[in-house]
């Protein structure tokens, strides 16, 4: 296992075919302000690979673009609604097909409300990871070990979460439901963008 560190953009071919894990990091949580810093991206053979971007950058990224946009690449996220549009408003395209583990998690685990990526991967994977470094500063000059171990740690174990949450989807007949959920994503981003992230459009209520 090895976590590999590029700048700007992916080295084509490091990727086998098939599913893939993904996560960014951010400077805040307001995509339109805070910027695109690290887009991680696992395929699930125990390597993972970290794309840095400057200040600067124009996000000018074809490997990594190509690999997002494939059509054919079933994207895993935890929170896949923020991953989508930072990806969507940085990087210019759609990150999909998509499969949230956190929306799958509120699914299936309806005996607990702890649905973040630390309690999901320690009761279905039995591993520990920590979120010392979530609200770290991912826009600096350089990315300290820690930080890189964490983001790593973000797409890790979301191949095997995935694996178990599919099965348990269709053994409480919520699969279809969950495949809706996640064909809805990429127009929830873009509601978000658009500055509908905090309205509810299908509440009764005014916004």
């Amino acid at each position: 296992m090895a976590v590999y560190f590029h700048e700007e953009d992916l080295p084509a071919g490091v990727l086998k075919p098939g599913i893939i894990a993904v996560d960014t990091e951010t400077m805040g949580l307001i995509t339109r302000r805070d910027r695109l810093c690290v887009v991680q991206i696992s395929d699930g053979s125990g390597d993972e690979h970290l794309v840095r971007f400057g200040p600067n950058s124009t996000y000018d990224a074809p490997n990594l673009k190509a690999v997002l946009a494939d059509p054919e690449r079933l994207k895993l996220y935890h929170f896949a609604r923020f991953d989508i549009a930072a990806i969507q408003h940085y990087l210019g395209v759609i990150a999909a097909p998509a499969f949230c583990t956190k929306i799958a998690s509120k699914l299936v685990r309806t005996y607990t409300d702890r649905h973040g990526l630390k309690d999901l991967v320690r009761e279905l994977m039995g591993k520990e990871i920590s979120k010392q470094q979530q609200s770290s500063d991912w826009g600096g000059a350089e990315l300290s070990e820690q930080q890189r171990d964490y983001a790593a740690s973000d797409v890790r174990y979301l191949h095997g979460c995935y694996a178990i949450l599919v099965e348990r989807l269709a053994r409480e007949n919520r699969t279809a439901i969950a495949q809706a959920c996640f064909d809805f994503l990429p127009a929830r981003a873009a509601l978000d963008l658009a500055g509908w992230e905090n309205h509810d459009i299908f509440s009764h209520e005014a916004a």
